[in-house]
């Protein structure tokens, strides 16, 4: 299996160089060269595998036998042995229509663990195969960081330093980052947003000889690992769901801010996994909504909601999705991208806008409807949503038939939302690792939002 420049300016890489190298040396991102495509035979057969033997069998398409099949075995069941609940990722049904798919059963309750323990481990075992140095630099706007940081914390030969926006994530989320005490780790509260700190990351990894110079390696999802970590709980959703209603029109409802997640979704879908509708929800930060439905992809006013790993309005899995929508075709993607810098937008004509639409539904989310969605379902379901997966449960609910079954993505425990969740009158009690935060110290360190700060200070922590 190889990999390929979104950019077309990169010669083909292997799985290994293709995860150490993150963000593309011309400034795109990397995708398989070839998408596996899996029969009717395959889907079955698989039906029945535990999350971790799907996870084995899913990983072995994209990474064929760079790593040893009895050494990726480790790998993954080193991963997802973590876990609070045997299933990794089990699946809730909530209404006849309805399902949850909880993805917050990692070590730091979010959605994240489930690629971030991978490569994390992954980044460890290269690490001692080929005897190199893993700096990894990364931008969170809340949980990315936290479960970033506990799949490497203490890890020999990787340091990680991890940028959020100062006071913009949830306190929980600040606390699962900053009370980690370890020399092989680093927390910058950048002031300003989570684009901010995303911007400083893009631009870094984009200037080549800073990043090779200091061993820069990527944990954000421009890494393409965790994109392909976050493919099989799609495959595994699916077939707990049939297996419960052989079949049904099964659609996923993706809450998602850097299009990082649906577009995993998309990518099992072109593998061969027969997804009826993928519904990107948003909140009122909704760049990806606007595009979805008008073809406009513009950066609009910033906005802070409940849903704040979502305040995103420039999501950096876009110009995967865009490669696969313009044919492949490197240069379109480069000619888009340069227009997106230089105007600050991009204009799809309409044969384009039809193809779009046909791949995606989408739905923003208002603030008050985020709570009334936590409100409701608590009430009639007796079940506590966190405001991300309640935006993609009002999605779904918005937009699913009642012909169809809508399994939305759960992505993190509603106690890292508790401030939200409490606006609504409703109560709840802490997970025990979770309460043990709020006694901890902090370690992090308050900078300015310009690429000459922060390098200055990786180049004294590197």
């Amino acid at each position: 299996m190889e990999y390929i420049s979104t950019r077309g300016k990169v010669e083909p890489l292997g799985f290994i160089d293709a995860i150490l190298m993150g963000l593309a040396n011309d400034g795109g991102l990397l995708v398989p060269k070839t998408i596996p495509q899996l029969s009717a035979d395959t889907l079955q057969k698989w039906q029945n595998l535990s999350y971790s033997e799907l996870a084995l069998e899913i990983f072995s398409l994209f990474i064929e036998n760079e790593i040893p099949r009895a050494e990726l075995k480790q790998l993954v069941e080193d991963s997802y042995g973590t876990f609070r609940d045997e299933a990794v990722t089990p699946v809730k049904r909530l209404n006849d229509g309805t399902y949850v798919l909880e993805l917050f059963h990692g070590p730091t309750f979010a959605f994240k663990d489930i690629a971030l323990q991978f490569l994390g481990n992954l980044y460890g075992y290269v690490s001692r195969k080929t005897n190199s140095i893993i700096h990894i630099l990364g931008a969170t706007s809340g949980d990315t960081g936290a479960s970033a940081i506990e799949g490497v914390r203490g890890k020999e030969g990787i340091r990680i330093c991890i940028l959020h926006p100062h006071q913009k994530v949830s306190r929980v989320q600040e606390l699962q980052m900053t009370t980690v005490d370890s020399e092989n780790v680093l927390n910058l509260s950048v002031e300003g947003t989570f684009d901010d700190c995303q911007r400083i990351i893009k631009e870094l990894f984009a200037d080549v000889e800073f990043k090779h110079r200091y061993h820069l390696r990527a944990i954000n999802s421009i890494n393409i690992a965790r994109i392909l970590a976050q493919t099989v709980y799609y495959f595994y959703a699916y077939f707990q769901v049939t297996a419960n209603d052989a079949g049904a029109k099964v659609n996923f409802s993706v809450p998602t801010g850097n299009f990082g997640d649906i577009f995993a979704g998309y990518l099992a879908q072109k593998m061969g996994l027969p997804i009826h509708k993928l519904i990107l929800a948003t909140n009122e930060n909704n760049i990806l909504e606007r595009f979805v439905k008008e073809g406009v992809y513009q950066p609009g006013a910033f906005r802070g909601t409940h849903s704040p790993s979502m305040d995103i309005q420039v999501a950096s899995n876009f110009e995967r999705y865009l490669f696969y929508l313009y044919g492949e075709d490197a240069e379109a993607v480069t000619t888009l991208m340069a227009q997106f810098k230089a105007e600050g937008r991009i204009v799809i004509p309409a044969d384009k806008l039809q193809v779009v639409q046909a791949d995606f539904a989408a739905y923003g989310v208002q603030n008050e409807e985020c709570l009334d969605t936590i409100s409701s379902y608590y009430k009639e379901y007796g079940y506590l949503l966190d405001p991300h997966t309640a935006c993609g449960v009002a999605a779904a609910d918005r937009i699913a038939a009642d012909s169809e079954v809508t399994v939305a993505l759960s992505t993190a425990h509603p106690a890292k939302f508790d401030e939200s969740i409490r606006l609504r009158g409703i109560e709840q009690t802490y997970p025990q690792q979770i309460q043990a935060l709020f006694d901890k110290p902090q370690f992090q360190t308050v900078v300015g939002g310009s690429n000459e700060e922060i390098k200055d200070q990786l180049v004294k922590f590197f």
